[in-house]
């Protein structure tokens, strides 16, 4: 994880918010902030990320409601790269990840934040620039 990435991070919760953060800052990347699924749509409509990370559970709308949005936008502005989107979780049984990823997620990470898992699942998705 030695390139500078630009990412989302949609997640309600500050401190989630702040560790994650912190941890991908250390890495020198560009970390934008969504509270929730809504502004998570309103920050793709106005930039490019190279990936998001998503939590499941938040108010106005959730993770796998905002994914399905992403991939819509995704379709009808006719671009030519898919966003990788990594869901961030407290739930961890088997049957959230298969729900995350027919969803439209790329990739599925259990909370407690793990950077060193992250970066792992970062290059078996090739999030590279």
């Amino acid at each position: 994880m030695e390139e500078k990435l630009s990412i989302l991070l949609v997640e309600d919760n500050v401190l989630n918010q702040r560790i994650v953060t912190f941890s991908l800052k250390k890495y020198n990347h560009n970390v934008t902030i969504a509270n929730n699924g809504l502004e998570a749509l309103d920050r793709f409509k106005e930039s490019q990320f190279d990936v998001i990370l998503m939590d499941l559970m938040m108010p106005e709308m959730d993770g796998l409601e905002a994914t399905v949005k992403i991939r819509e936008l995704e379709i009808q502005n006719n671009l030519s790269a898919r966003t990788p989107i990594i869901a961030l979780t407290a739930n961890t049984m088997d049957n959230d990840r298969d729900k995350c990823i027919s969803y439209g997620m790329d990739e599925f990470m259990a909370k407690p934040f793990d950077i060193e898992k992250l970066k792992r699942i970062f290059q078996d998705l090739e999030i590279v620039k």
